[in-house]
């Protein structure tokens, strides 16, 4: 066990590696000249050579990656070309946001995905199962944003002119601390409020997949013939399903939801976007419209932590699933 730990501990670090290496790549590869964007069309040769020079752009490709992972190591992400910002007060500004969206969607997902899928498998071919198929096909083919424009109109618009305000449109509330930049509001429950749109807009389509994906696993599971061997011995159904069933059936769907982290950036992006949050999807887009390198490297270094660290997770839960694992 100690052993796959290290071997997926050392995967990690190398990824983080690889993801640093290929933004500086695809960043210098890019036909942009950030001293000219920061200079204005009017700027002399003169004055984009002496920003470039004031923002180390002159230096070679090997000093300008090995400063910056010099001063990552010390807590030290660099500065917002544009308004001498701390790349880190920017991150610890909008990550409270993105990572609230994310997990809290992640959380729902797995629920519903997960409990629709087993009530659809240990009730095939009734209502209930049919009912979930359906529901589970019409999100799964919905695109985030229709499926988030749909909820804007009837959870808010219609609502909100009934004069039942459930739902903000758009900004964010902080759980804790001081009131955020587009809400005046703050505390627990104003936190789920606004979050409540973007989770479900995000979550009900994963959900759906995973009901679909659950339900073919548990069904698979079922009629192996240990099972058949348990339900003979007179072991009642619950106990069938819920001790016997259950792990093999959930060893699957535990590794896709590994690789389903890993898209979720993806999805917070746009979610983000279309209720108006000011998160690192929004800082990383406009990041890159302006080429402000330390931003978006400084984003993605810690999207790309945060979907390791949760990756590794997910490979030790697999482990204790299915003990065959540890092996490889």
């Amino acid at each position: 066990m100690i052993r796959y730990i290290f071997v997926r501990a050392l995967t990690g670090i190398l990824v983080l590696f690889l993801v640093t290496v290929t933004t500086f790549l695809l960043f210098f590869a890019a036909p942009t000249d950030v001293g000219r964007t920061m200079a204005g069309k009017m700027a002399t040769p003169d004055m984009i050579a002496l920003i470039n020079h004031r923002l180390g752009l002159d230096k070679p490709l090997w000093y300008q990656y090995g400063h910056f992972i010099w001063r990552a190591l010390h807590g030290d992400l660099g500065y917002d070309y544009y308004h001498g910002q701390s790349v880190v007060s920017i991150i610890k500004a909008d990550a409270p946001v993105s990572f609230s969206i994310a997990i809290g969607a992640a959380i729902i997902w797995l629920i519903l995905g997960v409990g629709s899928g087993i009530i659809s498998a240990i009730r095939p071919r009734t209502i209930t199962d049919r009912v979930l198929n359906v529901m589970a096909l019409v999100f799964y083919s919905m695109p985030s944003l229709v499926l988030g424009s749909l909820f804007l109109y009837f959870l808010y618009y219609k609502l909100t002119v009934a004069h039942h305000p459930w739902f903000p449109a758009a900004g964010y509330a902080p759980w804790l601390g001081a009131p955020g930049p587009t809400s005046s509001d703050h505390g627990l429950f104003q936190w789920g409020r606004h979050l409540f749109l973007p989770w479900m807009t995000l979550a009900l389509i994963t959900a759906a997949a995973y009901t679909r994906f659950t339900r073919g696993s548990m069904l698979e599971v079922l009629s192996e013939d240990y099972i058949r061997t348990a339900r003979a011995k007179g072991i009642p159904e619950r106990r069938v399903i819920t001790r016997h069933a259950l792990r093999s059936a959930l060893t699957p769907v535990v590794t896709q939801f590994g690789i389903d982290l890993a898209t979720l950036a993806g999805g917070t992006i746009v979610t983000e976007k279309i209720y108006g949050m000011p998160g690192l999807g929004n800082e990383s887009v406009n990041a890159i419209n302006n080429q402000d390198l330390p931003v978006i490297v400084g984003i993605l270094v810690l999207v790309s932590v945060f979907v390791v660290v949760a990756n590794f997770l997910v490979d030790l839960l697999y482990a204790v699933l299915d003990p065959r694992v540890r092996l490889y």
